[in-house]
C-alpha cells in the first residue's frame, strides 16, 4: 500500500504498521486535523474529511475522559458491519499525533492494538533521530528595499519611488 507522508521519518513506521496490522486505511494527523501521513485513501477530499472527523472525535473523547475519569480516554473503537475503526493518540518528541485506522475481517482489534503499540515505539524512535532542518528566514534581509522597488515599478513606473514605513 502506498504511504504519503509530510515528513519522511513517519513513512517507514506507518507502512510497517499498516502491513503488519492488515489495515485497509490509516491516517496520522495532528490533533488540529492537519494530515501528517495517509495510506489507502483514494481521494484527497476523503483524507481531509477523515482528518476533520478524527480530530473532533479525539478532542471530544479526550474531554469526556477527563470529565469522567480525570484523564483522557486512550483509544476509541467502533465496529461496523463490514469495517472497524480504531482511533488513538501517541506522543513523540515532535508532539502529539492521532492515528485513525480502518480495518476489516482480515484483521482484528487485538492485532491492530498490538501493532499500534509498535507504531508508537517506532515513531518515538524515529522522531528522536529525525534531522530537523534549520529554519530559514521568512523574510529576506533586504525585503523592505525590494518591496519598495517592486511597488514603484508596479504602480508608477521606474521614476516613482514608493516608501512603506
Amino acid at each position: 500500500m502506498n504511504v504519503a507522508a509530510v515528513e519522511s521519518w513517519i513513512e517507514a513506521p506507518l507502512r510497517r504498521y499498516i502491513d503488519d496490522a492488515r489495515a485497509r486505511m490509516a491516517v496520522l494527523l495532528h490533533p488540529s486535523g492537519q494530515v501528517m501521513a495517509q495510506a489507502g485513501f483514494t481521494r484527497d477530499m476523503d483524507v481531509m474529511a477523515a482528518c476533520a472527523l478524527a480530530a473532533a472525535a479525539h478532542a471530544t473523547a479526550s474531554e469526556l475522559g477527563r470529565q469522567l475519569d480525570g484523564r483522557a480516554f486512550r483509544g476509541l473503537h467502533f465496529a461496523g458491519t463490514t469495517r472497524q475503526l480504531f482511533l488513538s493518540a501517541l506522543e513523540t518528541r515532535r508532539g502529539t499525533y492521532v492515528c485513525l485506522t480502518v480495518f476489516d475481517e482480515a484483521s482484528s482489534l487485538g492485532l491492530v492494538r498490538l501493532y499500534f503499540e509498535e507504531l508508537r515505539r517506532d515513531l518515538i524512535a524515529a522522531a528522536l533521530v529525525a534531522v530537523t532542518p534549520r529554519p530559514t528566514p521568512t523574510l529576506a534581509a533586504d525585503f523592505e528595499t525590494e518591496l519598495n522597488r517592486n511597488l514603484a515599478a508596479l504602480f508608477a513606473g521606474p521614476r516613482a519611488e514608493a516608501v512603506i514605513t
